[in-house]
């Protein structure tokens, strides 16, 4: 009867065990909905500033540009790696991937940025040179990733750092999430190249059309292009930090839903298992019981 009392009170445990899971599930499924229209709106915006940044520097010519972000410092020899983790855990192995691409480019030449407590625990615990450490909400805000962006573009003027990249969870749907680095700074170096192809080439079909309509003209600058990649680059590093926040929410949300499910089901299974071993135990028991009442009869018979 114990080992039957023992596998009650198991079943039992399981069941709140699988209610916990069954309303972390829920919540996780409420945020990661609004997490995926949130990072997935974004998209096109983005899009059409890394349109409008490569065209402006085709157009302008790379000779005619200088500015910082587009070649790097080149002076310290350091890069910053801003990397966005979780808050909270209990979302698989999302935090754990992103970590090792991470710490397997990880070198002396490199300081750490952390979004997000799981980042700053394991980097901490590791004792790298981490510059500083963020926190934020469910829902991030432009206000909150600019905070950051521009504590690490203050780091760049004043040639702490000489480039900025980023690791995070890229969102492709609900059931995929892939850990990704992106560069940030210097832009130039892969992030406008296609852009900036379109552009020439379009450029050369307007020196075509020139040619061929004496009325078609170049498009004009105002103001001029260093003054205006001066205004429009810092807002792109603003925006891609931020684009990359809503990415990592997005998957962070989707695998802890994904992950509590999974939690679920398997506590679901278990307690089936369990069920029916107590009633196979409880079977014993019984023809046990009867087996002992009939040789009891038998004897006195």
């Amino acid at each position: 009867m114990a080992n039957l009392r023992d596998i009650r009170r198991r079943i039992k445990s399981v069941k709140n065990t699988s209610q916990i899971t069954k309303a972390m599930q829920m919540v996780a499924s409420t945020k990661m909905r609004k997490a995926q229209q949130a990072a997935i709106a974004l998209r096109p915006y983005a899009s059409q500033l890394d349109d409008m940044a490569g065209h402006l520097y085709a157009s302008v010519g790379k000779e005619e540009v200088s500015h910082p972000l587009l070649q790097g410092q080149k002076k310290s020899g350091k890069t910053a790696v801003v990397v966005i983790t979780s808050e909270k855990g209990l979302c698989g192995p999302l935090n754990a991937n992103l970590l090792r691409d991470v710490l397997k480019a990880d070198d002396a030449n490199k300081v750490y940025v952390s979004v997000g407590r799981k980042g700053r625990q394991i980097l901490a615990r590791l004792k790298k040179n981490l510059l500083a450490d963020f926190e934020l909400k469910d829902t991030p805000t432009f206000k909150n990733s600019k905070t950051i962006s521009r504590f690490i573009l203050q780091k760049f003027e004043e040639c702490q750092i000489d480039a900025i990249e980023i690791y995070y969870n890229r969102f492709v749907n609900t059931l995929s999430q892939v850990p990704t680095r992106y560069q940030v700074v210097p832009i130039g170096s892969d992030v406008l190249d296609v852009a900036k192809a379109l552009g020439e080439a379009e450029k050369a079909e307007r020196m075509e059309n020139r040619a061929a309509k004496k009325g078609t003209a170049f498009y004009n600058f105002e103001p001029d292009a260093d003054v205006l990649l001066g205004k429009l680059l810092p807002y792109y590093v603003h925006l891609e930090l931020y684009s990359k926040i809503l990415e990592s929410r997005a998957s962070e949300h989707s695998a802890r839903m994904v992950a509590m499910k999974n939690a679920t089901d398997n506590a679901k299974q278990l307690v089936k298992d369990l069920t029916l071993g107590y009633n196979k135990a409880r079977q014993a028991s019984i023809t046990n019981e009867i087996l002992e009442i009939s040789s009891a009869a038998a004897a006195m018979g």
